[in-house]
């Protein structure tokens, strides 16, 4: 990037619309966990999609890469650039752009954060139901990107369920405006988890859903983690979908509990954070019964939010978890696997003997419901030699969620973090079809290069699936990179 680039890019967002010295850039070398730490060339800050166009057309004139960000809350370096890459941050592109209640839909702009949908929407009885645990600070764009879901994705959905349209730039700066109500290819569908590699997304119509009339929320206290992950399976066998079905295990339980004193039974083995919505009619009798499967099945005890205080009280100690960990580690690493309901005992069995394999403690909490996990592997990134063990631990547990019929992702996206492990459960023609997909829309490569894919630089593809000593071997040379 020459001045004259830098030039006419700062023409484009304005003096104050980049970010180009060392200090400033630093802010923008990594997310909310991914261990690759690397600054971008330059950071632009576009305020309208127009601006967005612009930069792209410029960079596809030079032939210079593009990264799209949102609020880097991201878990798998999806949105980190390269030193010859500009960053392209849509923070500054945060607005509600319309509310049309009637219609039960909503436009914003993909800088917006995503609880203030729900906000624009509650006067009209309304809500926007995906809702990661970052939801008070991660943005729409980053979650069609990742396809995010959250606590209540068992009921609702995730992302892709919930967008109706969207509007992206591609990389030569053509606006592209797609509609599910448009016949054709649902380009829509195949933009949401994508994962910026498409093109840059600037706007989105989202679907509303009725504000529930009445919520229960309950606690369910277990022994041990295996009778937890039990009951869960018992619950969705009685026929009930809970709106929401989380597990936290005692290790978030004491850390939640000595940051926020909320009370947490911290000699439990793990608790179930189970929420039910509808009609208030008959919501009662839907909570008595999964009470009484809970008590059934062996649960210590069983508590009922008597009131909304009590209820934001539980769910703090599950939105307030990931930010606890810090006080039991200076670093953390939040896989992403997922597991069929009737096999979750099973992997997090597993999950145990891979902690003592490599002499890690993980720590898990999740949305249990929908089997999706988040064991929370806790080290010191200071420490080259647990960094290893830490990144061989993570593929163990993905290697062990693919074999019980599961998957590498639920919600945070493949990125850099996961990309050599994408043969688990795609065939090479699997990831030619793709690639295909990527060039119709993004066929320089400029848009978000080196990611989702494999590259074949960050672990170790074609290694034997169980030979995981050799995996430990081999992560050395990703370790000493970082």
């Amino acid at each position: 990037m020459d001045t004259a680039f830098l030039s006419e890019l700062s023409r484009i967002v304005g003096a104050d619309g980049l970010r180009a010295s060392t200090a400033e850039k630093h802010a923008y070398a990594f997310d909310a966990y991914t261990l690759e730490k690397q600054l971008p060339g330059v950071v632009a800050l576009p305020r309208s999609t127009d601006e967005v166009a612009a930069i792209a057309r410029l960079c596809h004139q030079h032939g210079v890469s593009m990264v799209p960000r949102g609020a880097g809350t991201g878990l798998a370096g999806g949105a980190t650039a390269n030193d010859d890459q500009v960053l392209i941050s849509l923070s500054r592109m945060n607005r509600i752009l319309t509310v049309d209640a009637p219609n039960r839909r909503l436009r914003a702009q993909a800088g917006a954060v995503n609880v203030y949908l729900t906000r624009a929407a509650a006067p009209d009885g309304l809500m926007y139901a995906p809702d990661p645990s970052s939801q008070t600070v991660c943005t729409l764009g980053g979650n069609v990107a990742n396809n995010a879901g959250g606590p209540h994705t068992l009921k609702y959905g995730v992302t892709v369920n919930h967008i109706l349209g969207l509007q992206m730039v591609l990389a030569d700066g053509t606006i592209l405006e797609t509609d599910l109500d448009d016949v054709g290819y649902d380009l829509t569908g195949v933009i949401v988890g994508s994962e910026g590699t498409l093109g840059i997304v600037t706007e989105a119509t989202v679907r509303l859903v009725p504000a529930p009339e009445a919520v229960r929320t309950l606690l369910a206290p277990c022994d041990t983690i295996d009778r937890a992950t039990e009951l869960v399976s018992a619950i969705i066998a009685a026929g009930i979908l809970p709106a929401a079905l989380e597990m936290i295990d005692r290790t978030i339980l004491e850390a939640v509990e000595a940051a926020y004193h909320l009370g947490l039974p911290t000699d439990a083995g793990a608790v179930l954070l189970i929420e039910v919505d509808g009609p208030e009619a008959g919501i009662d009798r839907q909570a008595e019964l999964i009470a009484t499967i809970c008590r059934e099945g062996g649960a210590l005890d069983v508590t009922i939010a008597s009131d909304p205080l009590e209820r934001a009280r539980l769910w703090m100690a599950r939105k307030k978890s990931i930010g606890t960990i810090g006080r039991l580690a200076p670093s953390c690493a939040t896989q992403d696997g997922v597991a069929p309901r009737t096999k979750l005992p099973l992997v997090l069995r597993e999950v145990a003997e891979i902690a003592a394999k490599y002499q890690l403690r993980i720590a898990n909490v999740f949305h249990a419901g929908d089997g999706n996990l988040h064991p929370a592997v806790l080290f010191d990134e200071r420490d080259p030699e647990e960094v290893q063990r830490v990144l061989a631990a993570g593929g163990e547990i993905l290697r062990a969620c693919v074999r019980a019929g599961g998957s590498l992702t639920g919600e945070h996206g493949i990125g850099i973090e996961k990309q050599e492990f994408l043969d688990l459960v795609f065939s090479p023609e699997d990831l030619d079809a793709m690639r295909a997909v990527r060039s119709v829309f993004n066929p320089n490569g400029l848009v978000n290069p080196g990611k989702l894919f494999p590259s074949g630089g960050n672990c170790c593809p074609h290694l034997p699936r169980t030979d995981n000593e050799t995996l430990l071997a081999l992560t050395k040379t990703r370790a000493a990179a970082v």
